[in-house]
Parts: structure tokens; C-alpha cells; sequence
């Protein structure tokens, strides 16, 4: 890799085509082909009671399998313990593990060692200051993430995005992922404003809490048109 993505493990994809989309919660073989026809470079499996995404370790591995060696496998947890890490690496076998909870800078680098792979670690932004934890994870691919509504019972924005120019002062070698309220419609104007190494998508490519072939298409096509 080149640019600021050298920053990252090696084993993260890097494709010709920038930026990578990554297509999360995927809940069924069918919708991964979907998703991977649309032009995924990955796609993430939940695995967190709360969400409405939420797959068991069967599911999980089912869809995997499906899908292992034609795109990134992405297996996305919040505070999970290491048993249940355990369990979900062995049935998934993830290249990418994807945390969302409150892991902190030393958990996150004891399960890129423990599972020897790379790691990528949400945080939320609502303000200046919640981007002062950028320097306490140096070498993790960031997603960054709306903070959730008060009271919700599960982590992300829930659909919804931050204010993008908290980034202006984003240094310009730290690669980051970018999540929250992303949209076929909402992406490109992303893309060509902040250049991320990634775009994540989830809510914005569903009906009724189901992804979406037509929408997943039309996502990939405006990041691809955005990025020339």
C-alpha cells in the first residue's frame, strides 16, 4: 500500500479502486452475493444480541463460508468477552475483526495479537474533542461513526451523520473508515470531500431492515463515480 494506507497492516485489501466499500450487516447468503455483485470490496457480519442484525454463530459461519475468497470477511462485536470472540472466530473465520464498544487502545492491540489479524475500532463523534482519541489507537484503521442517540442500546448513529467537517484538521496520513448516515445519495459528496480509505454502509442501503440489491448497486456506483 501506498500513501496513508502504508500506516496499515499489510493484510488490509487495497485495491485500485479507492475508496473500499464495506456493505455491514448482511444477514443472509443472498444478500452477500447481492452486495458482492454490487462491488463490495467487504462486508461485515454482526454479531451482538441487540442489533437487528444480529447472526448467530451458525448464521454466521453459513454466510462466511458462502462468501469466503470473493470479498473481505468483516465480523463486527461490541465489548465482546474473549470467549465469545473465540466462539465467533472460529465459526467465521473473519480476515477483519471490526469493535464497537469501549475497548480500549490496549484491548484493541491484545486481540490484533491474539487472533493475528488486523482490527478496526469505532469511534463515535459528536464533537472536537471526541477526535482527541485518535492519538491513543496510532496504528488501527478508525471508523468514525456517529455517536449514538441518548438512550439507545446499542452503539453507531443509527442512520444518522455527523458533521464531516470535524474532519478538517484530520491529519492527512491516518486513513480512517467512514460510517453514519451514509446513503447512495449522501456518499459521494463524502467521498469527494473527505477522501476516506473506506465508506461502511448499513441502514442506507435497506428497506425495512433487509439490505437491498438496487440500493447496494446504486451506493457502490456513486462512490466509484465520486472517486473518478
Amino acid at each position: 500500500m501506498t500513501g496513508p494506507a502504508a500506516r496499515l497492516d499489510a493484510r488490509w485489501p487495497a485495491p485500485a479502486a479507492w475508496p473500499l466499500i464495506k456493505i455491514c450487516g448482511i444477514t443472509r447468503p443472498d444478500l452477500a452475493d447481492a452486495a458482492i455483485a454490487a462491488g463490495a470490496d467487504m462486508i461485515g457480519l454482526v454479531h451482538f444480541a441487540p442489533s437487528p442484525r444480529h447472526l448467530a454463530l451458525d448464521a454466521a459461519r453459513a454466510i462466511a463460508d458462502h462468501a469466503r475468497g470473493r470479498v473481505t470477511l468483516v465480523t463486527l462485536t461490541v465489548d465482546a468477552d474473549d470467549a465469545t470472540l473465540d466462539a465467533l472466530v472460529a465459526a467465521a473465520e473473519p480476515d477483519i475483526l471490526q469493535l464497537h464498544g469501549k475497548e480500549s487502545p490496549a484491548r484493541v492491540a491484545e486481540l490484533a495479537a491474539r487472533y493475528d489479524r488486523p482490527v478496526a475500532k469505532a469511534l463515535g463523534v459528536a464533537s472536537a474533542a471526541d477526535l482527541a482519541a485518535i492519538d491513543d489507537y496510532p496504528e488501527t484503521l478508525l471508523v468514525l461513526d456517529a455517536k449514538p442517540p441518548k438512550g439507545a442500546d446499542r452503539p453507531g448513529g443509527h442512520g444518522a451523520s455527523f458533521d464531516w467537517s470535524l474532519l478538517d484538521g484530520w491529519p492527512a496520513d491516518r486513513p480512517f473508515m467512514l460510517s453514519g448516515g451514509l446513503t447512495p445519495e449522501t456518499v459521494a459528496a463524502a467521498v469527494r470531500a473527505l477522501a476516506p480509505y473506506a465508506v461502511d454502509v448499513s441502514s442506507g442501503v435497506e428497506v425495512e431492515r433487509v439490505k437491498d440489491p438496487a440500493k447496494m448497486l446504486a451506493f457502490a456506483a456513486a462512490v466509484r463515480q465520486a472517486a473518478g
